[in-house]
């Protein structure tokens, strides 16, 4: 997972993940990781609007979104 995460944060791409919270509810984010650091890793959570801090252990799927660019022919 910390392999995926640091690709994700050295292409600058948002990514999708399934993370499970504290409380043990599996939740969807869409983020944007910002830096990685030890056990955790700081990213820009869009479902949340704000900085958070995410436990790599806890992250249960990362999937890259892939944006096609469109172009004018």
């Amino acid at each position: 997972m910390r392999e995926q995460l640091i690709k994700a944060m050295q292409r600058n791409q948002l990514v999708n993940m399934m993370y499970v919270s504290k409380n043990g509810s599996v939740t969807k984010r869409r983020v944007k990781v910002i830096k990685i650091v030890g056990d955790s890793f700081q990213a820009f959570c869009f479902t949340r609007q704000a900085k958070r801090t995410f436990l790599i252990s806890n992250v249960l799927v990362v999937i890259p979104i892939v944006s096609k660019g469109r172009e004018v022919v």
